[in-house]
């Protein structure tokens, strides 16, 4: 399976972090040069500004088109590809649930990430290699740390563009419905700054991308933003109602041994 590490060229502690893991664990992966903020003109942060229910940060609207671009990739090669943010912490079984997960028909995203926030899955449940399990996923609020994507997927991510505008990357993700994705479990995949809470030591210092544009840049919204996040929850809402009798809200387990190598 293609893999693709999104990765600003400048951050190169992390994208030293993640040579290290999958050199070490044996993976070929092509490094994705991220959208940084100066990529981001006034015209087209101005033309996404309201796309969200509440004011995009430029780097935030940077960091949708790094993943954007990656999805472009997968159709492009009209391959499955798992994508990874260059703070991923990745489990050393991750190889054998590649090669098990790329034999996985008639879906569109698997998400191997956890973030300590409950998630809506199946109650029944798919046996997988190294004593892990796949689970149907309805909804998920826990970031894009790493996800595998059919291009089948990304097509219906750049259509939820069109009808609804871009975002977060993982509330882009998570919002749009039309999916079929999967939750694996125990998740093989958590993001750096999350090591502390999962009790998960590494030698790599954490780093948060702090937006450079101040708030005499922004444009207010005012009403217009209580209005969408209103009706971002009523949808958020009447799609729980939906998915409750064939799901239920959990924490997705993480085993703390798959990372000591990492």
């Amino acid at each position: 399976m293609q893999i693709f590490v999104i990765n600003l060229p400048s951050a190169t502690e992390r994208s030293r972090l993640q040579k290290d893991q999958l050199n070490k664990l044996g993976l070929e992966y092509k490094i994705l040069d991220a959208t940084s903020v100066e990529d981001i003109s006034e015209a087209t942060y101005k033309k996404h500004y309201f796309d969200w229910q509440r004011p995009l940060r430029k780097t935030e609207v940077a960091c949708y088109f790094s993943h954007r671009f990656a999805w472009d990739r997968v159709i492009r090669s009209g391959e499955p590809a798992l994508i990874l943010e260059d703070d991923a912490i990745l489990s050393i079984f991750l190889p054998e649930l590649l090669d098990n997960l790329n034999k996985i028909k008639s879906t569109d995203l698997i998400n191997l990430e956890n973030r300590s926030r409950k998630k809506f899955v199946s109650r029944s449940h798919m046996e997988i290699e190294c004593n892990s399990t796949l689970l149907r996923l309805y909804q998920d609020r826990t970031g894009a740390a790493g996800y595998i994507l059919w291009p089948s997927g990304a097509n219906k991510l750049i259509q939820h563009e069109k009808n609804s505008g871009i975002g977060l990357a993982d509330a882009h993700i998570t919002s749009c419905h039309a999916l079929k994705a999967y939750q694996v479990e125990p998740s093989p995949i958590i993001q750096l700054d999350q090591c502390k809470e999962y009790g998960i030591s590494n030698t790599y210092s954490h780093t948060v991308s702090k937006s450079t544009v101040s708030a005499s840049d922004n444009y207010r919204g005012g009403v217009y933003f209580m209005i969408k996040k209103l009706f971002s929850q009523l949808k958020l809402a009447f799609w729980q109602l939906y998915i409750i009798t064939k799901s239920h809200r959990r924490y997705i387990k993480l085993r703390n041994s798959d990372f000591n190598d990492s």
